[in-house]
Formats: structure tokens, C-alpha cells, sequence
């Protein structure tokens, strides 16, 4: 540690206790230690103070039986090589679902681009044409 740097923690003078016996029948005082004060009075993972304000989300996916069902999210992470959120359900059981099944997902340049103006993407449409037109030549080969 460089000179004039601050401590973290200062150091303590250890503390005597009177019968502590280091050894059996000694009479030599035991030296304690004491823990060093917590340097943060309050957690530094805490993202909302109080817990008051819960974060809620709605499962969006069309095929998901839970469609439209809200839930408490508990955390997102990548489990299974996936971006999945986590909440627990009325049994109290830890859940997972894709996170792109819920309205936590970002949408996608396209769609905040198109705002809701476009159903399809360009590069799709030119590819069902594409597969429209293979279908087509294999109807002529077939008669």
C-alpha cells in the first residue's frame, strides 16, 4: 500500500481476556482479535430500496398456456444457453420461461423501426415469393 494511502479497516489492538487458558492450568491471558467492521451499512446488490416496488411481467407468447398471466419476476439469466426469466408460481415453485415469450424482451430493430405499421419483413416476403415460384414450377412439371 503506498504511503498516505487510507486503510480500509483500521487495525484494532488485540484484546486481553482475563482466564483464557492457552494451555491446561496456564494462567496466560488468550488474545482475541475482533472482526473488522462491515464497511457497508447497507447491501450493495439491493436494486430497489424497501422492496416496494415489485416488477411484474405478462407471458406474451400465442401457444403458451399461460398467456396473459402476470407474475413477479424474481431474475433473468442464461440458463441452458438461453435468456430465460424466473418467477415463482401459486405452488411457490422457482419457474423459468424464454424470455422472449414476455413482454421483458426488447423488441427487435425491425419492429421498433416499423412501429407496429408492417406483419411482415421485406427479406421474408422475398423469400416466400422465392418458394412460391419453386412451387409453381414444380406444378407445371407435374402435369
Amino acid at each position: 500500500m503506498p504511503a498516505g494511502a487510507p486503510r480500509r479497516h483500521p487495525v484494532r489492538p488485540p484484546r486481553r481476556i482475563a482466564g483464557g487458558a492457552v494451555g491446561r492450568g496456564s494462567n496466560v491471558p488468550q488474545l482475541v482479535r475482533p472482526p473488522p467492521p462491515w464497511p457497508y451499512p447497507k447491501s450493495a446488490t439491493v436494486c430497489r430500496e424497501g422492496g416496494s416496488t415489485a416488477i411484474t411481467f405478462t407471458i406474451t407468447h400465442p401457444f403458451h398456456p399461460k398467456r396473459g398471466a402476470r407474475f413477479v419476476l424474481t431474475t433473468r439469466r442464461q440458463n441452458w444457453g438461453e435468456d430465460r426469466v424466473m418467477y415463482y408460481d401459486a405452488q411457490r415453485r422457482l419457474r423459468s420461461v424464454l424470455t422472449s415469450w414476455t413482454d421483458v424482451a426488447e423488441l427487435d430493430l425491425f419492429a421498433q423501426a416499423s412501429a407496429g405499421r408492417s406483419w411482415f419483413r421485406s427479406d421474408d416476403l422475398q423469400r416466400l415469393c422465392v418458394l412460391l415460384e419453386g412451387l409453381e414450377e414444380g406444378a407445371r412439371h407435374v402435369k
